[in-house]
């Protein structure tokens, strides 16, 4: 099973955690972090942009990347989010187990969200 970090950018901690509590209950991910005020500086149509935002990762399977990044995208206020999936290529090989366990139960009525 090959596992990946999905790394997110979002508006702020709050929409972050919202995208997070939705895919870890949903069982898409094993777990989240989040990093908030992060400073991006990027060009958003045309312009210059400095602003903070806040990054939330998560840890997942390839093939559940398709799900996953649907659940991101309709709760994400971007019109254009960050998503982006790396591969995990070696690691500790309980923490990635409980990974792959984590997703891997039936998504049903215990979800909480």
């Amino acid at each position: 099973m090959r596992l990946c970090l999905i790394y997110v950018t979002t508006k702020d901690k709050e929409e972050a955690r919202a995208i997070g509590r939705h895919v870890v209950a949903s069982r898409l991910a094993a777990c989240v972090n989040i990093f908030d005020h992060m400073n991006s500086m990027y060009y958003w149509e045309g312009a210059f942009q400095d602003d903070h935002e806040a990054v939330l990762i998560a840890k997942t399977t390839e093939t559940l990347l398709p799900d996953l990044i649907a659940a991101i995208k309709q709760r994400h206020s971007y019109d254009c989010p960050c998503i982006v999936a790396l591969p995990i290529t070696d690691g500790n090989p309980a923490f990635l187990q409980w990974v792959a366990d984590q997703v891997m139960p039936a998504r049903g009525p215990e979800s909480p969200v």
